[in-house]
């Protein structure tokens, strides 16, 4: 019996035994399985935090701020409108649009009436003066050989030429050219008489032709367009008093539409300066003043200098009208618009405004920034310079400028300052 109990008691202690030995086999992986556990929920809660506020600290860096606005405003320029009476004839370009002309210089010419039917015989009578003089022998005259080495010259020069106006005048020179040696084969050749009528009735049709034409010429020097559009005069600047938000919002204009070209007319622009006028609501708008100076940035991207040159308050409003003198040919196609006025620009250490903070010193409150070095954090006293609504240009106070503030000189020398490359926490407490 008593050995019974023994053999029942050894095997109750080996269970025990191998049950132990069971946890403590299992321990180091409950453990290891808890610590990683804690890891990803540690890591779970920093995505959060970061996502939440991604960017606690910030590198101080050298940049640049603006105070801008985006605006609408509407082209004025000095037009001068060319017009003549043949305007229902339709018209051919003599100087392209953009070319710069002198005052009285041809830019343009109405069609004649029955101009085709008058170009066709013309065309005709070439072909039958070509004929007539391919059916002579060779004439040894030297006029005729340097018109043949003119006209060759100039044909050759037309396969090098990308302009379309430069390819018509050397087109009508060709031509002219052509007919100068039909004249004098006629004069030399015996069948003269025949080739000389046919000469005669090319420059009857071709007298009809130019006669028949009406040329219109720039009455005053400057730039060639003709994208005319109906507000030449109602948007000159020749009076800024008469214009208004109301007057301008009236004209019922598309921002950014292209002007399309006109088949009865041109104008003269003035491409030295033009004008562009805008109703705006802004503080900076309140504040601005005849004779500022500000930076436009224009459709292109390009920033150009301006001036202001015309205020007006309204009840709601400020009507403000800017000069420039820069980009005007760029303008020239267009009436009304979308660009941005770059009220200033600062540049030097860069910080977010709200990584700024404020403490009251005395009788002053003085601007500082909380910089993480190594783990350490010091309150770095700044001057804040220019802001806008994101950012701030900081600078550091000098010495002198410490102790003005009711610092110590003691204590001046131990104040820390503010470099490029600094990490600094933002919304400092």
């Amino acid at each position: 019996m008593e050995n019974k109990k023994k053999v029942v008691a050894q095997r109750k202690n080996k269970a025990q035994q191998v049950k132990l030995k069971n946890l403590t086999n299992f321990k180091p992986f409950f453990i290891i399985f808890f610590l990683l556990l804690l890891l990803v929920i540690f890591c779970i809660y920093k995505v959060v935090i970061f996502i939440q506020n991604p960017t606690d600290i910030f590198s101080v860096e050298q940049g640049k701020i603006y105070q801008e606005e985006r605006a609408i405003g509407y082209i004025m320029r000095e037009e001068t409108l060319v017009k003549g009476s043949n305007y229902k004839n339709g018209m051919e370009q003599i100087k392209s649009e953009g070319e710069r002309v002198a005052k009285k210089e041809a830019i343009f010419r109405y069609y004649t009436n029955g101009e085709n039917n008058l170009i066709k015989k013309i065309q005709d009578l070439d072909k039958k003066i070509d004929e007539a003089m391919s059916d002579e022998e060779q004439l040894p005259n030297s006029d005729i050989k340097a018109l043949e080495k003119q006209i060759e010259t100039q044909i050759n020069s037309l396969y090098q030429e990308n302009n379309l106006q430069n390819i018509k005048e050397i087109k009508q020179e060709i031509s002219s050219n052509i007919t100068k040696k039909a004249k004098i084969a006629g004069e030399l050749s015996p069948s003269g008489s025949y080739l000389k009528k046919l000469i005669n009735e090319r420059s009857k049709y071709e007298n009809e032709l130019n006669e028949g034409a009406e040329y219109l010429k720039a009455p005053i020097s400057g730039v060639v367009s003709y994208k005319v559009d109906g507000y030449e005069e109602i948007l000159a600047p020749t009076d800024f008093s008469k214009i208004n938000t109301e007057f301008l919002e009236g004209l019922n204009l598309k921002t950014g539409q292209v002007i399309v070209d006109s088949k009865e007319e041109a104008k003269i622009i003035n491409n030295f300066e033009c004008y562009i006028a805008c109703s705006l609501n802004s503080t900076q708008a309140e504040q601005a003043e005849v004779g500022d100076t500000v930076k436009l940035r224009l459709p292109n991207d390009t920033e150009v200098t301006s001036e202001i040159v015309y205020r007006s308050q309204e009840e709601d409003n400020v009507l403000l009208v800017f000069q420039i003198d820069k980009q005007v040919q760029n303008l020239t196609s267009y009436r009304k618009i979308s660009f941005d006025i770059i009220w200033w620009s600062d540049s030097g250490k860069k910080v977010p405004n709200d990584a700024i903070g404020t403490e009251v010193i005395g009788e002053k409150t003085l601007n500082y920034v909380i910089r993480i070095r190594a783990d350490y954090q010091d309150k770095i006293w700044i001057k804040v310079l220019r802001n806008n609504d994101k950012y701030s240009i900081v600078e550091n106070y000098t010495r002198q400028e410490i102790e003005e503030l009711g610092f110590s000189a003691e204590e001046s020398k131990k104040i820390k300052t503010l470099t490029l490359y600094d990490e600094i926490l933002k919304k400092p407490t």
